[in-house]
């Protein structure tokens, strides 16, 4: 053959031949790992939610992609002040998928929902489940401060779209970017079908069933049925009457109120010692399961101690003792000191 003569054509010609097959490897869905993407190599672009309408809607595909067998699904919500930067959120929380126990897989299952350009970019980059959420021409691209009116706006369209997902007979563990996954949760989720809502807890009162334990919303997990769709209809309901109240201050006040009796539901509350926090850190590195940067105002404070956390969880995995000693030293002085800062205008 003419080119064999040419030994730069020869290369080049050897070159093309490796790199298409190279790309054909990676893109493999039986091959990819499902981290592959941290490696930042592309080929091109994955099947997002945006361009597959054949089938559907939008919402559906991406739904159906990224669920498991039992229709139920693992969804984090963010906007562009959440992935860019060296160090975004985003990359932490991906990160913490990563170097957790049995975590990796989950990934396949990861429903990653952004509300803008610049997220869902990033998500397709990164080759994970994507779907663009129409926010009503509301910008929701920026760093939204601790209980800014933005802040709260955003986190009602949240509840209006999970509520969606519900009606559509999916279950799913919503989870914030800011919550680190260390463990596997689902062996620590009850598998009793009866139970209709699994939330996260700020404070721990020593009662899974107690609605005296305050309620975070940044993680829990919820199955589709009659009373979940009911709860999140009635929930989202009260958002023009609870003027300066995030979601979750009224989701707390309706348990208060009894709504889970009136809906006949059941109600389980996440313990911090597997469920942890900021606001309570758990007492046993050998048994947390998470670790969510709540009680804290901005997302470079949030970042810079979740930090920590990383690196002490790679400590008390890489100690032949299981030393706990470096996460127990962990202050969270960034999230600390940003309630210092300005007060919200």
């Amino acid at each position: 053959m003419s080119y064999l003569k040419n030994p730069s054509t020869y290369i080049a010609f050897s070159c093309l031949v490796i790199f298409t097959l190279f790309c054909g490897f990676i893109t493999d869905p039986s091959r990819l790992n499902p981290l592959f993407s941290f490696r930042k190599l592309h080929c091109q672009p994955s099947k997002t939610a945006s361009n597959v309408t054949s089938h559907g809607d939008a919402l559906e595909e991406a739904l159906a992609e990224a669920s498991m067998a039992n229709k139920t699904l693992i969804i984090a919500i963010v906007n562009k002040a959440y992935v860019e930067g060296d160090k975004s959120m985003l990359d932490m929380f991906l990160d913490s998928f990563w170097v957790g126990e049995d975590t990796r897989d989950l990934v396949n299952h990861l429903l990653l929902v952004t509300v803008d350009q610049t997220s869902f970019d990033r998500c397709k980059f990164l080759r994970l489940h994507c779907y663009k959420l129409e926010t009503d021409g509301v910008e929701f691209d920026g760093e939204k401060l601790y209980m800014s009116d933005d802040f709260i706006k955003m986190m009602w369209r949240r509840t209006l779209f999970l509520g969606e997902i519900l009606k559509r007979g999916y279950n799913f563990i919503f989870t914030d970017t800011d919550v680190m996954w260390l463990r596997n949760p689902f062996p620590r989720l009850s598998s009793n079908q009866s139970i209709d809502l699994q939330i996260s807890t700020d404070n721990f009162n020593g009662n899974q069933w107690s609605e005296s334990n305050p309620i975070n919303t940044g993680f829990y997990m919820v199955r589709s049925n009659n009373r979940t769709v009911s709860l999140f209809d009635s929930w989202y309901a009260r958002k023009d009457n609870s003027t300066g109240q995030k979601e979750q201050d009224v989701l707390d006040r309706m348990m208060h109120e009894g709504v889970t009796n009136k809906l006949g539901l059941t109600v389980r509350f996440l313990d911090t010692l597997y469920f942890s926090g900021f606001c309570e850190g758990s007492r046993d590195m050998r048994a947390v399961t998470t670790v969510h940067a709540n009680c804290c105002r901005t997302i470079n404070a949030k970042i810079a101690d979740l930090l920590g956390v990383i690196h002490g969880w790679k400590s008390f995995k890489s100690s032949s003792a299981n030393d706990t000693s470096a996460f127990q030293r962990l202050k969270h002085k960034a999230c600390k000191d940003s309630w210092k800062q300005a007060p919200v205008g």
